[in-house]
């Protein structure tokens, strides 16, 4: 079994941009998830290509094997035999899902209709962020589920009867969407989730894959319970939020064009792709297809000067995830950036307004902060040091940005960069990015 890239528990960040190339990142963590979640309660053997061996999803894996789903995993290669709708068995211990807020929402979900009691704890972090937007829509379904001050462990009591909602949602959360319709393949009657906007169709996808009817509309997305999920083969394509980090330090690059091969364009993700462009970057997108219901494609992106935009608030959930990314890049850029319709950011793996206004801060970057955003001046970047917090996401937009800096920059607490990225720098690295790890 392979296990997750090497921790990095500092970088260091030279003055140096993307010099071009062709680059693979590695597998979209969202569908990663629910490859194996979907998989555990299937009957027959589901093989996954393209699987993101990142510390998320091997913690769902864990979760998952402790349920009693009989997993092979070799590097992105996996085979999931599944246990079919009834057939996971109590944990002997609390599921520990370290630092992935995907895998515990959703498998408060998926555990809330099942015979047994689980308990969901994680790390520090984890802990830290609100359960109650799950927890209390499944209490309404008939679920017992209880929180700590509204956050994790969760205390899930099994053996309850759910019956299908009408939810409407007070935030566009594919989490939330997809905690209630993992819930409903169990419940009594038809388990609807109504959004104010557009959130990630990563579930009602798959589960079609899995031979799952599911209802779908502009704001809505239904189903009703199956008799049985049918085993399949899912192709993982590139993750798109792993792709931006590339994307962005390609666009602050010299004159070579830089492409990422094989990544997914999932309509309901691409809304950086549209901020990017907003920001002058130059994306081509080529060689189109599908890996089962998700399109991927190759992205071409060569060097443009950056502008300063409004960022439509529109785009802000299609993007949320990159978001920090976009921060990075409007510090590069000519003129005035403005976010807003963000305010999301603050309940991610950290306060990402917060923990990138602080960074820019700290590089002399001229920012303001808003509740639901801020609005940022580009212009010159200075050197020094900027803490991430422990976010993933936070930590690889301050290596992107460091590149364009005057002088060096420490990036604090990246260990968790392997969540989502491993391999980061060595891939940057093979771009051109002078980034490493920092001396202690």
């Amino acid at each position: 079994m392979t296990g997750a890239a090497e921790r990095i528990e500092r970088l260091w960040v030279e003055p140096g941009v993307a010099t071009g190339g062709r680059v693979r990142v590695p597998g979209d963590k969202s569908i990663s998830h629910r490859a194996l979640m979907l998989g555990a309660i299937a009957d027959g053997e589901t093989r996954v290509t393209g699987f993101l061996a990142g510390e998320d999803c091997l913690a769902t894996m864990a979760a998952l094997r402790a349920l009693g789903t009989s997993i092979d995993f070799d590097a992105t290669e996996v085979c999931v035999r599944g246990a079919g709708l009834r057939g996971l068995h109590a944990p002997a211990a609390p599921l520990d899902l370290g630092n992935s807020g995907t895998g515990m929402r959703l498998l408060t979900g998926l555990l809330a209709a099942q015979s047994f009691d689980t308990q969901l704890t994680g790390d520090a972090s984890l802990r830290s962020r609100p359960m109650e937007r799950i927890a209390a829509p499944l209490r309404a379904m008939g679920a017992d589920v209880r929180t700590v001050d509204g956050c994790a462990p969760l205390a899930i009591h099994g053996g309850r009867e759910l019956t299908g909602i009408e939810y409407q949602s007070p935030v566009a959360s594919a989490q939330i969407k997809s905690a209630l319709l993992l819930a409903g393949l169990y419940a009594n009657g038809r388990t609807c989730v109504i959004e104010p906007g557009v959130s990630r169709d990563h579930t009602e996808r798959m589960l079609q894959t899995f031979g799952v009817a599911v209802e779908t509309g502009a704001d809505f997305a239904a189903v009703s319970a199956p008799e049985r999920l049918h085993a399949c083969s899912v192709q993982v394509p590139g993750d798109l939020s792993s792709a931006a980090f590339v994307l962005g330090a390609a666009s602050l690059g010299r004159a070579c064009s830089v492409e990422v091969i094989d990544v997914g364009l999932n309509p309901t993700r691409t809304g950086i792709l549209d901020i990017l462009r907003l920001m002058g970057t130059d994306i081509v997108v080529a060689d189109e297809t599908l890996a089962g219901a998700e399109p991927l494609a190759t992205l071409r992106v060569s060097p443009a000067p950056l502008r300063g935009a409004d960022i439509p608030p529109e785009l802000v959930p299609l993007a949320i995830d990159e978001m920090p990314l976009v921060f990075a890049l409007a510090a590069c850029a000519e003129g005035r950036t403005v976010i807003s319709g963000a305010g999301e950011l603050r309940h991610k793996e950290s306060d990402r307004i917060a923990m990138m206004v602080a960074g820019l801060q700290a590089l002399g970057v001229a920012v303001e902060e808003r509740p639901d955003g801020a609005v940022i001046e580009g212009g010159s970047i200075g050197g020094g040091t900027v803490d991430s917090a422990g976010d993933h996401r936070i930590a690889m937009a301050f290596a992107v940005l460091a590149g364009r800096a005057d002088a060096p920059v420490t990036i604090l607490d990246t260990a968790n960069i392997a969540t989502s990225f491993p391999g980061f720098v060595p891939l940057m690295r093979s771009l051109g990015l002078r980034v490493s790890e920092a001396p202690p």
